[in-house]
């Protein structure tokens, strides 16, 4: 296969999925291939008149562009890891770890310059139930609303007065440019980030092998090994979109990373969140993994099935 080949990416048509691909497109046409981008339009897209989770979860934004990586309309997609699932079809791989942004969530708001700031009965908008429960957890005095869309749709409905504020992952705002509609940024203590938030995973047929080398080039391995850390937490516990986990990795010195997890119940939104933090030297994906069994294990010890029993 020669380099003139050209090479397409498949994306959403998003402001937000345009920009993650069209960066993806720059890395690789600074690599000396030709790229393209084909647009496209997912279910997830389409159906906003619903939570996620009430309609088949985060993988309603992958599916179609995996569809035309199998029927060879595209060799790779760009995704926002923590839309990826778990579990990937047969013949697929992530094949690329991007650095990560910042993983934070962001409170946006024309009016209140923090969560705390709320007044009693607020309306906060959020599509994930990761956020609600962690938001409950922090303000259980304020109202949760569910907030579809894409970033552009969400910030809308902001200014057309249907929230008092909503939250967003940070990573998209900074990307879009878009940096200053941010008035708090959660500590991730304070609101621990789901797995994967703010990193950029490439997705391509396991067969597609010419595109390996460049790909291997583009992955950034701190972010990496913690974003596998993450995932495998919501893998051991079955992970899904109906499952308010979250889970997030910092590098600590000496090649420490601590992983901290907290679960949330899906229906009873205001029972108290499970919260774990673990640690371990790791220096490979066998160890990532075995750090986020650990602290999906530390969860279990907690309750975690009586949570999960009702997802």
């Amino acid at each position: 296969m020669t380099h003139t080949e050209e090479f397409v990416i498949a994306t959403r048509e998003s402001r937000l999925a345009l920009w993650q691909a069209e960066h993806v497109q720059a890395l690789l046409q600074a690599r000396g291939l030709q790229v393209r981008l084909l647009g496209m339009t997912t279910r997830g897209d389409q159906i906003l008149d619903r939570t996620l989770s009430k309609v088949g979860g985060k993988g309603l934004f992958v599916k179609e562009l995996e569809n035309a990586l199998e029927d060879g309309r595209a060799q790779l997609a760009v995704h926002s890891l923590k839309d990826v699932p778990m579990e990937l079809p047969e013949g697929f791989t992530l094949a690329a770890v991007l650095e990560r942004e910042d993983p934070r969530d962001a409170l946006v708001s024309p009016r209140y310059a923090s969560l705390g700031e709320l007044p009693a009965g607020a309306c906060v908008g959020t599509s994930s139930l990761r956020r609600v429960t962690q938001i409950r957890s922090l303000r259980p005095d304020l109202r949760v609303e569910p907030l579809r869309g894409n970033l552009d749709t969400r910030l809308r409905k902001l200014d057309e007065g249907q929230y008092d504020a909503i939250v967003l992952a940070a990573a998209g705002l900074k990307r879009l440019g878009l940096e200053g509609r941010i008035r708090q940024l959660f500590g991730v203590d304070e609101m621990v980030p789901c797995a994967g938030q703010g990193a950029l995973g490439i997705e391509i047929r396991t067969a597609q092998q010419p595109l390996r080398p460049h790909l291997d080039a583009m992955t950034h391995a701190a972010t990496q090994l913690a974003v596998t850390a993450e995932r495998a937490v919501s893998r051991a516990l079955g992970g899904s979109c109906s499952m308010p986990l979250a889970a997030h990795a910092v590098w600590a010195d000496h090649g420490l990373l601590r992983l901290s997890g907290a679960l949330g119940h899906p229906v009873q939104t205001d029972r108290p969140l499970l919260r774990t933090t673990v640690e371990a030297v790791v220096a490979d994906m066998a160890a990532a993994e075995a750090l986020g069994r650990q602290a999906a294990q530390a969860l279990q010890d907690q309750g975690a099935a009586d949570y999960l029993k009702d997802v």
